[in-house]
Parts: C-alpha cells; structure tokens; sequence
C-alpha cells in the first residue's frame, strides 16, 4: 500500500490543531518539521478536496501552503529516519529508534521503529501517557492498550513491571508495527491483535486500561472501558485537547470512575481515572 506524504508549510502554533483536523482526515502519522508539518495517508483515503478546504478553512488565521507526493511503502523507513530523534520523557524514559545509540542514564530504553503509526513518543499525548505510567505501579498487574499504534504504551507497561499486555489496533499496519516493536523491545508477553474494543472478552478485567485515541471514541467507549476494569485499576485515557476534558472526565465518572490525576500539554490534555 502506496501513501501520500502532505507537506504543511505553517506557523509552528497551528501544527497541533492541523494534526488533529488532519487526523479527523484519516492522516495516521506526523512529523514536525523546520517549515511546519508532514502528514502522511493511505493513498486510497486521500481526498484532495477535503485537504485543500482544510486549508482554505486556516488560510485566514496563518500563512499556509502545502504540496503532496506519492510515498511507496518501502521508502517510509527513509523518511522518518532523516527526521526520526530520539525523545526523553521526564528524565526517566528515553524513546529511540534501532539504528540511535542506547543511553544508560534513562531507566527505560524504549526502542520503536514506527512505520506508518502513531506514537512514537513525539506526541505531547504519548509523552503524557507515558508520564501517568510512571506514576503507576505495574508490577504484577494486567493491561490492555486500546488503539495500540506502535505498541510503545504497551512496551512501557511491560518494562514497568506488568505480568502481560493485550493490545489492539484497527489497522493491518499498526498491528504488524506493535508486534516487531514488542519484539525489538524483548517484550513476549505483549499479544496484539487486529480489531476494536467490540473483539475483546466482555468477561476479561485488567488492572490498567490505556487509551490514547481521540474524543469521539472515548466517549462512546469509555463505559466500556469502565466495565473491564478490576476495583482499584486505572484507566488513563488521551487524545483529546484539553477543553473537552470536562466532557470526558463526565463520562468517566458516569461510568463509576474517579478522576485521580490529570496532564496538560500544548493544549492537549490527559486524564488518569481509578475505578
């Protein structure tokens, strides 16, 4: 499968609203770049139209301009390894890609190789998952990752002392992508599959629910996610800016579900909930 590579030339501060209307788009990866934004879709749900009234829509507010190419599947790993660095999240998590150098001053070494999927860390919401686990105890506990992208939440659940993840994605890609990932990370008891909340045993419970997707799917799933959690489990739930947070932390607690912490980045927000 061919992709079709946008290059956004814009004002910095209009690349987090752009990546989440560009998403609503079917856009499935990003990069920020030194002229603005590179955004990347399948080439069969491209539409030229939709993407040149998103622009039009911002053409008032900012200087844009955009140009777009078709990218084949194979020279993706050229792609993001020109603009691919490493990140560092809270001093304690170091997210890289194979081919950058370990570095020992990090307690945990995340290795992702991401393909075509989201999450690599570079996200103000994955880096704020990734800091609610920090402060949650995993050892000896069960997860599931909803929406799982490159598998790295799951990864860091495991390397935080989880007994075994179950994570999920929509996408043929993401999946393949979370697998070599837990792989490349020495993480066996990570199982990832293909599909939605709907495939997952209504019976099961886990200790800890992660969802890092967007405000639609939250709302609609969050009883669900409610439903599968132990007494005293987490959910941590992202993707979303942060003045829906009040229309999600609503729907947690109709859920029977306490809000216990809470992130805000850049306008995104993430939100920690206990059962």
């Amino acid at each position: 499968m061919n992709y079709i590579e946008l290059q956004l030339t814009v004002s910095p501060e209009f690349s987090d609203i752009l990546m989440a209307e560009l998403a609503e788009l079917g856009y499935e990866s990003f990069v920020e770049t030194d002229e603005g934004l590179s955004a990347y879709v399948p080439e069969s749900d491209f539409d030229a139209a939709a993407l040149d009234e998103l622009v039009t829509k911002y053409a008032g507010q900012t200087a844009i301009a955009y140009q777009f190419s078709t990218l084949e599947k194979q020279n993706w790993n050229e792609e993001w390894e020109r603009n691919y660095q490493p990140i560092e999240v809270a001093g304690q998590v170091r997210v890289r890609a194979s081919f950058h150098e370990p570095d020992e001053r990090y307690a945990y070494d995340i290795l992702i190789n991401p393909k075509m999927s989201f999450g690599t860390g570079h996200h103000e919401t994955t880096a704020m998952m990734l800091e609610h686990q920090l402060a949650i105890d995993h050892t000896g506990k069960t997860v599931l990752d909803v929406g799982s992208g490159t598998g790295i939440l799951a990864i860091m659940a495991i390397k935080r002392g989880a007994v075994e993840a179950l994570a999920f994605d929509i996408e043929e890609w993401a999946v393949e992508n979370a697998r070599e990932n837990a792989e490349l990370n020495r993480c066996p008891k990570i199982a990832v599959f293909q599909g939605t909340i709907a495939d997952v045993d209504p019976a099961s419970r886990y200790d800890i629910v992660l969802a890092n997707i967007n405000r639609n799917v939250l709302l609609a799933e969050i009883p669900t996610y409610a439903s599968l959690l132990n007494t005293g489990g987490d959910l941590l739930v992202s993707g979303f800016y942060e003045n829906d947070s009040p229309d999600i932390e609503q729907k947690a607690i109709e859920a029977g579900l306490t809000i216990s912490g809470k992130r805000v980045r850049n306008q995104w927000a993430s939100l920690r909930f206990t059962n």
